[in-house]
């Protein structure tokens, strides 16, 4: 799962019909993208989730969290700080901090280091996950 569309579109481009099974939720999770997430979950597959390293992004993770069981997908503070040193001039996070149940310390880096880190950023990464290689 990932929170923005530019995930999908460029693995779809990218790997095309080799694309594994990948569901956007463009923002907070539609209820269609929830039926279909406990669907797939009830079958056996195992989710991962990705989303913008803010806190609209944990809280977004969190609610989903709430709804269907997953896996962070680079979604950790160590994945958070790597992205952070790549990125030169990162906006600054702003909201209320938020918990991150999944990795506690994603809440903390992202306290200490309080920027922002969009999903776009780490399309490479993503992608390579994905089974696209490098851009």
């Amino acid at each position: 799962m990932c929170e923005n569309p530019a995930v999908l579109s460029a693995a779809a481009h990218t790997l095309g019909r080799a694309c594994p099974p990948i569901v956007c939720l463009q923002g907070q999770p539609s209820a269609a993208a929830l039926t279909l997430l406990r669907d797939q979950s009830s079958q056996g597959a195992r989710l991962l989730c990705h989303g913008d390293f803010d806190w609209g992004g944990v809280r977004i993770a969190t609610a989903l969290a709430r709804s269907v069981p997953w896996r962070p997908w680079r979604y950790t503070a160590a994945a958070y700080r790597a992205a952070v040193t790549a990125v030169p001039e990162a906006p600054d996070s702003t909201g209320p901090p938020a918990a991150t149940p999944w990795d506690p310390a994603l809440a903390i880096a992202l306290a200490e280091c309080g920027v922002r880190v969009e999903e776009e950023t780490v399309l490479d990464d993503l992608l390579t996950d994905l089974g696209a290689g490098p851009r």
